[in-house]
């Protein structure tokens, strides 16, 4: 989902260029006041509590104002983004747009920023002020909304550019001009967006085969967190003595070092356009962690692959992997092949649902011959890529 804010000063052309935002992104179009005028007109609740406000000489609160917004969210749920205009207009409220998005699994993907200067923009108000007539578009009220429009707007463009997704956008030239810098913008940033993909699967679904081949083929880094705690111990790392005291007690290596772990590949690997995860996230905690991570990289999981392969099958599988050098531990026995499925079963089922309510589920039959599984799962990347550029 494409969200983006549009920043300017008075007469910078925001309203030219929303439209044309609009129309190139497919973005629905969210402007405080518009939306607060349906509500009021409509005598929603919200609308009703709001007009109190307003014929009692009050301003709006933003706890009212951040409702509606998330009510017309909602109601455009399939839309491909959105594009805010006219918020967040304080610190305050760049606070509450990034937690009212992490609440519906979003983040801003950019704050376009349209600079001019004061001259320009003194200029083109006077100038619109004798095409149009407007009152307001005087020297004098000039100057108090773009004194007022600095001392509000310079806290909130530090608050994005200190997330590193402010974009400063040259407002002086022609129309198309400004647009095509708008364009090439966001372009240059959409092609750093990471795409990031959960295999989720019981053991012997062929998570590590299908992950592997596919990190290669489409040019991501496959993080498994097995080999990782394998590799910490290879070296010699930081952690690897702890690691090797809680395999040896046949215990999980506990998420603090795991997640530093995590981390450390990530950091490692600057240049990556996107991550396939396989072991983590086994808990619905892991599944908090890993949002919590990427959103440190103004990113987030793209999509989950679910492999589907009924129980018999699955253990039929680990069965004959226990004959190989690929062998784990507890494909030794069928006895303990079971215990391994219904342990994984009963830990992750809550990490599927965490991820279906957030309708980034995609389930592929994994019954099927590795040439037409792969096949199927090379489409649903091919489709996941191109809505992510969408």
């Amino acid at each position: 989902m494409l969200n983006i804010a549009l920043f300017g000063a008075p007469g910078a052309g925001k309203g030219t260029q929303s439209a044309y935002l609009i129309e190139k992104y497919g973005l629905s179009y969210i402007s405080t006041g518009e939306i607060l005028r349906k509500e009021l007109k409509s005598e929603s609740k919200l609308g009703l509590e709001a007009k109190s406000i307003i014929e009692s000489g009050g301003l709006v609160s933003d706890e009212i104002i951040v409702q509606i917004i998330e009510k017309f969210i909602l109601e455009h749920k399939n839309s491909k983004g959105f594009l805010f205009d006219g918020f967040p207009r304080t610190y305050i409220q760049a606070y509450i747009l990034e937690g009212l998005l992490i609440k519906l699994h979003s983040s801003l993907f950019a704050l376009l920023n349209i600079n001019i200067s004061d001259e320009e923009a003194t200029k083109r108000l006077l100038l619109r002020g004798k095409d149009s007539g407007r009152a307001d578009d005087n020297i004098e009220v000039i100057q108090h909304r773009l004194k007022a429009y600095h001392e509000k707007t310079v806290p909130v463009l530090d608050f994005y550019k200190e997330k590193g997704n402010l974009v400063d956008i040259d407002g002086m030239g022609s129309i198309s001009e400004i647009q095509e810098r708008i364009s090439k913008s966001l372009e240059a940033s959409l092609s750093k967006q990471w795409m990031n993909i959960v295999l989720y699967g019981a053991p012997g679904s062929g998570r590590t085969t299908y992950g592997k081949k596919l990190a290669n083929d489409f040019n991501l880094e496959y993080i498994s967190t097995g080999d990782i705690l394998q590799h910490e111990i290879k070296i010699s790392g930081e952690y690897s003595q702890e690691i090797q005291k809680y395999m040896t007690n046949g215990s999980h290596v506990p998420d603090e070092i795991v997640v530093r772990l995590l981390e450390k590949r990530i950091a490692e690997k600057p240049k990556a356009k996107g991550f396939i995860f396989k072991g983590f996230p086994r808990t619905l905690i892991q599944a908090y962690i890993l949002d919590g991570l990427l959103r440190k990289h103004h990113t987030s999981i793209s999509t989950v692959i679910n492999f589907d392969v009924p129980s018999l099958e699955l253990i039929g599988r680990l069965e004959e992997r226990g004959k190989t050098k690929n062998a784990m531990p507890y494909d030794k026995s069928i006895e303990s092949i079971v215990l391994r499925l219904r342990e994984h079963e009963k830990k992750t089922t809550q990490v599927l649902e965490y991820y279906k309510k957030q309708d980034r589920v995609i389930d592929i039959d994994g019954t099927q011959d590795k040439t037409s599984t792969y096949k199927n799962l090379s489409q649903i990347i091919d489709q996941e890529l191109k809505k992510n550029r969408d």
